[in-house]
């Protein structure tokens, strides 16, 4: 097969994905980080609840941002590991050569990756929503703050995992039927 060297769309295409590797890579970190930020801060952040939410109870609240935080970390991890399956499949492109079993593999893990992604979505969401009720009375006079929790199921994730299972069918199919051609040469 040929080597597409110059396409400047697969160089595009690498470089964003490194940069949303990156961005998941820092923000799994920092997600991970202020989980024992929180806990050196403990008396600090309690203070602070105290004279802005009196009725608030820290263990429960500290709970559900450390769900919140390992949750949010796991989902960026999934993620990360979407966009190097991705970032593979561009190299193999990038080669010539897009139509080879592992692509096929890549496909169906990165669609039932998108399945995970959907689902962590959903205890996220919950824990949000808790904070936020709980939260609702807490405002900065000074600082006009508006929250809005959106999330859940989304119907664009699930198309997009039926996408990749089609995708990932069509890939093991061109594969398949290259080995035959070439075997028939």
């Amino acid at each position: 097969m040929t080597s597409i060297t110059r396409d400047p769309l697969l160089a595009a295409a690498k470089g964003i994905l490194w940069f949303l590797m990156g961005v998941m890579v820092v923000g799994a970190t920092a997600c991970l980080a202020g989980i024992p930020i929180m806990l050196v801060l403990r008396g600090k952040i309690m203070a602070e609840l105290a004279t802005q939410a009196p009725g608030l109870v820290f263990g429960q609240f500290y709970m559900a941002i450390v769900a919140l935080c390992l949750l949010g970390a796991g989902l960026l991890v999934l993620l990360f590991r979407i966009f190097q399956l991705l970032k593979q499949i561009v190299g193999t492109v990038g080669e010539g050569d897009p139509f080879v079993p592992e692509n096929a593999r890549r496909l169906t893990r990165m669609a039932w990756l998108t399945l995970a992604v959907q689902i962590i979505a959903l205890p996220i969401t919950g824990i949000a929503t808790w904070i936020h009720k709980l939260t609702e009375g807490v405002r900065d006079s000074a600082i006009d703050v508006r929250v809005e929790v959106d999330g859940g199921f989304n119907g664009n994730g699930l198309l997009l995992m039926l996408i990749l299972f089609i995708l990932a069918r069509v890939f093991r199919k061109g594969a398949e039927m290259r080995a035959e051609l070439e075997g028939t040469v």
